[in-house]
């Protein structure tokens, strides 16, 4: 009798413990202890095609009508169809308690056949693994993507707005240097040329006043090394350049060079833009309207228009006479001279045109000066650098003295230039260092970027496209970076909108997955007479 109540109590204690089942293993458990056949695909594959054909004709109803719409179709949703499907089709219920309603019909048969071998389970939890394997794991994901997208989208717009003010702040920083407004950059630059006639006259204004400046500097040197005084020419060596342009101005390298003042300057013509120069693809030069032709270099031949054959070798002056009639009365003699007529006087005031300059003069006495030497001593390199050097020179001297003057322990230095000229004894610090900062001021004009630019401008009608190509570069890419910027923009709000639609499909199959989990736990819980029934595993953290 003990033994009969013990084996009641173990019975009723096993009845009262869980079954715990991994969510995963769910259908090999399922298949294990024969609930379900192990071909219960096939039986659901039938399943579908009826209810397929069940939904197409369905009642207005608005539960009905929730739970076909876009939601996979399983047992426990049959199970709720047909409980409406009592209220709709209650008029359709005989006296036997059937239905004549097809509609029922149909959905009561769907039902059989999901309960028949429990493929109703089968397929439940085929689509619960499925749901917290797959599915909710790749909504995730998604809405993970989304928010990296916007994260990386958010950041490059910031850095795209920085880089785009810094380079749109280095090309009004340019602009400002070049002293142009960055509205037309390349005419912009070219008008600047007719500024540097002006910017000549100043600088040379500023050298001419610093004669108080290389006076005292060539005392000083004189009076330390006094070997200079010996020669006059030796005495005149210390910034020679500077010298010249406060007796001259800015001349031109040829006065500089020979000393002499020349009568006719031919500057070059000044490069306008690129397009400047005109060359030919046959290496000839366009000179304007008049075209002269040279042909037959080898024989030292020039075809002035149309010349006959029997003109070849020489020069068709019109005529066919040996008398050349130049006007009044002129002529050549036999031996080749021009008779000028008159009194026969050989000098006449010569008119030239030498390009597309008029000359006016004796025709042999005149300097006519071009090229390199009719350029100015602030347009050539060479005497630029040499003025550039002259300055530092003395920049280097006026400081290394302002240093000396401050200095109030050396000695030495007081007692040696106790005998010094008046000039230099009379200089204090102050003085010095107005010269030091006049010097300074003039370096810095020359050494500017804006005076850089203007000297390679003037030479190069190259430089204008490269300077200018590469100011607008800049502005290029500030205008593409506040592109991009848009382009994060829309790109952020796409995947903001994208991310918005996916969390409600997520929480909506969170939501389905657990409601699948507590009817296939109550499913299973009726087998073993209403034990309790715990699936496990990743499920319940979905």
């Amino acid at each position: 009798m003990q033994k009969q109540d013990d084996s009641k109590g173990n019975a009723i204690e096993a009845e009262l413990l869980p079954i715990d089942i991994y969510y995963n293993k769910l259908l090999d458990w399922l298949l294990d202890r024969r609930h379900c056949d192990v071909k219960w695909q096939t039986a659901v594959l039938e399943i579908r095609e009826k209810i397929n054909a069940a939904i197409q004709d369905m009642p207005p109803v608005d539960e009905i009508s929730q739970l076909l719409s876009g939601t996979y179709i399983n047992y426990f949703h049959c199970i709720r169809i047909v409980e409406l499907l009592k209220v709709s089709e209650s008029a359709t219920k005989n006296i036997f308690g059937g239905y004549s309603s097809k509609r029922m019909k149909d959905w009561q048969e769907i039902v059989k056949l999901y309960e028949k071998d429990n493929v109703n389970l089968a397929e439940a939890a085929h689509l619960l693994i499925r749901n917290v394997n797959y599915e909710i794991p790749s909504l995730k994901r998604q809405i993970g993507k989304c928010q990296q997208t916007q994260r990386e989208c958010t950041r490059k717009e910031s850095e795209y707005a920085s880089n785009a003010a810094l380079f749109k702040e280095k090309y009004q920083s340019v602009c400002k240097q070049m002293s142009i407004k960055g509205d037309n950059v390349k005419s912009e630059l070219l008008s600047l040329l007719d500024e540097l006639p002006e910017i000549y006259k100043g600088i040379t204004a500023a050298v001419s006043s610093l004669k108080n400046t290389t006076h005292f500097y060539e005392t000083f040197v004189n009076f330390l090394v006094p070997s200079y005084n010996s020669n006059k020419e030796t005495s005149q060596l210390t910034t020679p350049l500077i010298r010249h342009i406060q007796q001259h101005g800015n001349s031109t390298v040829y006065q500089w060079r020979t000393g002499k003042t020349p009568s006719v300057v031919v500057p070059d013509r000044r490069p306008e833009s690129s397009s400047a120069e005109v060359k030919k693809d046959d290496g000839e030069i366009d000179w304007g309207n008049e075209t002269i032709s040279v042909t037959n270099v080898g024989s030292d031949n020039v075809d002035w228009g149309e010349v006959g054959e029997e003109d070849i070798g020489g020069i068709d002056w019109g005529d066919s006479g040996d008398t050349i009639d130049w006007g009044d009365g002129g002529q050549t003699n036999d031996d080749g001279d021009i008779d000028w007529g008159g009194d026969g006087a050989a000098e006449k005031e010569l008119t030239s045109n030498i390009g597309g300059i008029t000359l006016e003069g004796s025709g042999q006495d005149d300097e006519v000066v071009s090229g390199a030497d009719a350029e100015t001593l602030l347009d050539t390199t060479q005497t630029r650098n040499m003025l550039i050097d002259e300055l530092l020179e003395l920049q280097g001297f006026l400081r290394q003295r302002m240093m000396e003057m401050k200095s109030d322990s050396d000695v030495l230095s007081a007692n040696q230039f106790q005998s010094a000229p008046q000039l230099i004894q009379m200089q204090s610090v102050e003085s010095v260092q107005a010269m030091e900062s006049a010097v300074t001021d003039i370096l810095s004009t020359i050494t500017s970027m804006k005076m850089h630019n203007l000297f390679l401008l003037k030479t190069s009608p190259r430089y204008l496209d490269r300077l200018a190509d590469s100011l607008q570069q800049k502005l290029k890419v500030s205008e593409k970076l506040v592109a991009s910027i848009k382009t994060m923009a829309d790109k952020r709000q796409a995947a903001s909108t994208e991310q918005q639609d996916l969390e409600p499909k997520l929480e909506v199959i969170r939501m389905k997955t657990k409601e699948l989990q507590v009817q296939i736990a109550q499913e299973i819980s009726k087998k073993y007479k209403n034990r309790p029934v715990n699936i496990m595993g990743e499920i319940n953290t979905v």
